[in-house]
């Protein structure tokens, strides 16, 4: 039957499904189509490339999870996620201190692999962006400051907020700000953009300072070396433990803290970059509009999980959410040193098609596989540093919003398949201790952490018998650091592993070092034994890394032995900076007796560079402690030499007058001038300088006024500068250039007299941070391979302000005189020349036009 009505709602129906059609292939038609549209999870990962032995799951996405930018897993497998909702919710970052940040903490129910539980632990924060799961509850970073937090009724919901250190994050800008709170093989938490660790102890949160490290991000490896980096330096490691090398207020270390682990900034993204904040500077992408090096690298992983083929343990991963990227390095050891080699040429261990990808945190678990707290957002750039370049585009290609978007992702091997997570929590102490021993060191991390938590008595003989255990040495490792925390180190354990240290690993021995040291400062009985310890082995220390522990430990024993030890050690490693710097820190208030020493042994009668570096930086740290007594011995010293042909003379001369150019109290007044003073070699020569002068004054004294020295025509801060480049040039760059600036050998060019040192600094400074090869003219005469390495390495892990030092120092030094260099001038070029990633020809320099400030400058 014939109903108009109902044929009417049936032709209104196909004319609404035609415009709903019609909307769809409108808005999906290249014209209208977002260029990189907010993806579902499941759109997400099909937009991954990895490694053909790895495999990727999502664990979890939004609703659940919101902007994380930091994951830890507690002790029963539950996963801890920092949400900083407030970060970059518009263009301007406005709104920024509402209190909408979070921490979650999410579970796995059914043991699919996927979590499926959320619990807020903690509400209603201010830019909340670091955490440390403790025992019953968390400390957390939020609105600047540092809390402790905990759960007394076992909801998972924090019911007590107490302030630890309302300084804690050092700056209110989320790139520049405190994070962290790794807990160190040590027991102290570490952070990055910080000058501070945190212990608990005798119930309350104790402050200390330490080291600077980092920006975003900070690990550890199997032995406790900390890992960072920098936004324009993917990797960086301490290869001494932390707190040596801050010991002596004389001494200002250039090697060991702070190491840059590769000069390989190259990326490989597989999409375009546009929306970067430096997007606009020739160069900074390829032809493709991709990515060409680091610029936001961050969040660096050392891996030390078995979640992964074995071919990953030990490599650290790093992030770059600028190029939707995570880069992977091995990190090879020699001796003492470490270096990072990129692994995957030409390739990334993960990258994504999906500009939305932003990796900025990575962790491990129990299940030894490595996670990904993907931020996923169009806009990662905080608001204070957006370039009007960045602004436009992001506006433009529609990427400010949606926010409050987040994944967690799983990386495993390929075949991964979940499996059920142990509940720690319930593991007695004995089970704990065996849990040392684990091949993931998640667990070993955790379970030290629990016992020291603990603080159970009872484990004392069981770790006691695993820390004399030579088949696990990285279990007898945390046995003695778990020890130390219970504050239970027996110096018998400990001197039974010393007196037999040929039968364990070097690596164990190193740590007992540390550990006797300890005690050794309290008790004057563990003291004596280790100096007998240290008499009957000075010799025979052939281990590198142990040599240096000996030389570290021994500031903390009498002088005499110290003194003896690190003279013994040095006969075989002076040519090592990091070692020089080593006996430094240890010669703390007796530099001029271990001077005195030194001088009137047999071996150091011979000249060497290393020897007259050292003794200069001997010299400069009696200097610079100005102890009036000691300086008129040294003074004393001096008049007994011939400074002109007596290179220990000349060092200790030299060494005196680098603290004379940084001196600000009144000198020293003599009551006759010195007798080399006198002389017309002394008059003649560059040795009567301002520095010198302002270290003694007496009666008629005349300073020349157009001293032969240049750095005389620099101001205050520049003769800083010019100190403080010099002796970064004689650790770094003196065993290439020699000491003299005359070039060595088979290894690099001469910087005296050379046109590229005293002319346009800017182009000096492409050199240095990107490096140089090929034959180059300096002063006339051609130097090519094998006359000079054919490579001089780039410096740019160095940071700005130590570039513009050595820069100082070398336009200044010997017969050179140029303009001192500023931090910023190698910051603008830093930047104008960012995505050069092989070194300059000097042909090239000399075509082109130095860079410029980018008029476009973030």
């Amino acid at each position: 039957m014939f109903n108009p009505f109902l044929n009417l709602l049936k032709a209104s129906f196909l004319v609404g499904i035609w415009i709903i059609i019609f909307s769809l292939v409108c808005c999906c038609s290249p014209k209208n189509r977002d260029p990189s549209p907010a993806l579902l999870p499941e759109q997400a990962l099909q937009l991954f490339e990895i490694n053909d032995d790895l495999s990727i799951q999502l664990v979890a996405a939004e609703p659940m999870v919101q902007d994380p930018v930091f994951t830890s897993f507690d002790e029963d497998g539950k996963m801890w996620i920092v949400e900083m909702k407030g970060f970059m919710n518009d263009i301007e970052g406005s709104n920024e201190l509402v209190p909408n940040g979070r921490i979650s903490i999410l579970e796995d129910s059914n043991g699919d692999g996927t979590m499926d539980r959320s619990t807020i632990y903690l509400d209603s924060l201010v830019m909340p962006r670091a955490l440390a799961v403790i025992k019953g509850g968390a400390l957390v970073v939020e609105n600047m400051s540092l809390w402790w937090t905990q759960d007394l009724d076992g909801d998972l919901k924090a019911d007590t907020k107490e302030l630890v250190d309302a300084d804690y994050a050092g700056s209110n800008l989320p790139e520049h700000s405190g994070n962290g709170l790794l807990r160190g093989l040590d027991n102290w938490y570490y952070n990055a953009k910080s000058r501070f660790r945190y212990k608990f102890k005798n119930n309350q949160w104790i402050k200390d300072s330490t080291e600077f490290r980092g920006q975003w991000g900070i690990s550890q490896d199997d032995y406790g070396r900390l890992y960072y980096n920098y936004n324009w330096s993917p990797l960086h490691a301490d290869l001494v433990p932390p707190n040596y090398f801050i010991r002596n207020a004389n001494h200002s270390t250039t090697s060991g803290l702070d190491q840059g682990l590769t000069s390989d900034r190259e990326i490989y993204p597989i999409r375009e970059n546009l929306a970067i904040n430096r997007g606009y500077i020739p160069g900074i992408l390829d032809e493709q509009n991709q990515l060409k090096e680091f610029t936001s690298a961050c969040s660096p992983f050392y891996f030390r999980g078995n979640g992964l083929p074995k071919v990953y343990l030990g490599n650290v991963f790093v992030c770059e959410p600028s190029g939707n990227l995570i880069r992977r390095n091995a990190i090879v050891s020699s001796g003492i040193q470490l270096s990072a080699e990129a692994v995957d040429i030409g390739h990334s261990i993960i990258a994504s098609k999906d500009e939305r990808f932003r990796p900025v945190s990575l962790s491990s678990g129990p299940d030894g596989a490595l996670y990904i707290s993907d931020m996923y957002r169009g806009l990662i750039q905080h608001g204070a540093y957006i370039s009007p370049y960045l602004k436009d585009i992001t506006i433009k290609r529609k990427l400010v919003l949606p926010t409050h978007y987040g994944r967690i992702w799983r990386v495993a091997h390929k075949d991964w398949q979940p499996k059920p997570v142990p509940r720690l929590s319930n593991y007695s102490g004995p089970e704990l201790v065996e849990t040392l021993k684990h091949p993931n060191g998640w667990y070993r991390d955790m379970a030290q952490r629990l016992l020291v938590e603990g603080n159970n008595s009872f484990n004392v003989p069981l770790l006691e018998e695993l820390a004399l255990n030579s088949k696990y040495h990285l279990a007898q490792i945390h046995a003695l650091w778990t020890l130390e925390g219970l504050e239970k180190l027996d110096e018998n354990v400990l001197f039974t592993l010393l007196d037999n240290l040929g039968a364990y690993h070097p690596k164990v021995i190193i740590h007992v070092l540390r550990l006797t040291e300890q005690l050794a400062k309290e008790n004057n009985h563990v003291k004596k034994r280790l100096e007998k310890f240290y008499l009957k082995n000075q010799e025979t220390i052939s281990n590198e890394e142990l040599a240096l522990q000996m030389i570290l430990t021994a500031g903390s024993l009498s002088e005499e032995v110290s003194k003896t030890t690190i003279a013994s050690i040095l006969k075989n490693n002076i040519d090592e900076p990091i070692f020089r710097d080593g006996a430094l820190s240890s010669l703390y208030n007796y530099e001029y007796s271990f001077l005195l020493y030194l001088i009137k042994q047999n071996q150091w009668k011979e000249h060497s560079p290393s020897k007259a570096i050292f003794l200069e930086m001997v010299a400069t740290a009696i200097s610079r402690k100005n102890n009036e007594r000691e300086m008129l011995k040294l003074l004393n010293l001096l008049e007994q030499r011939n400074l002109a042909k007596d290179w220990q003379a000349y060092s200790i001369f030299t060494g005196m007058s680098m603290a004379g150019a940084q001196k600000k109290s009144d000198p020293i007044k003599l009551k006759t001038a010195p007798k080399f003073s006198k002389t017309i070699d002394f008059e003649k020569s560059n040795l009567n300088t301002a520095q010198w002068n302002n270290l003694f004054i007496w009666p008629g004294k005349k300073i020349k006024p157009d001293s032969l020295l240049n750095i005389n025509k620099l101001s205050d801060a520049e003769r800083s500068s010019f100190v403080k480049g010099r002796q970064h040039f004689l650790s770094t760059c003196a065993g290439c250039h020699g000491g003299d600036g005359e070039g060595v050998k088979r290894m690099g060019p001469p910087l005296n007299k050379s046109e590229w040192v005293t002319g346009n600094e800017r182009q000096l400074a492409m050199i240095l941070l990107h490096g140089l090869e090929g034959t180059i003219m300096v002063n006339g005469v051609k130097y090519s391979s094998p006359d000079i390495l054919p490579v001089m390495p780039s410096m740019a892990s160095l940071d700005n302000s130590t570039i513009a030092n050595i820069l100082t120092y070398i336009r200044n030094e010997w017969d050179n005189q140029a303009t001192a260099v500023k931090g910023g001038t190698v910051a603008e070029i830093r930047i104008s020349t960012q995505g050069r990633v092989i070194p300059w020809k000097p042909e090239e320099l000399l075509r082109s036009k130095p860079p410029v400030s980018p008029s476009n400058k973030p």
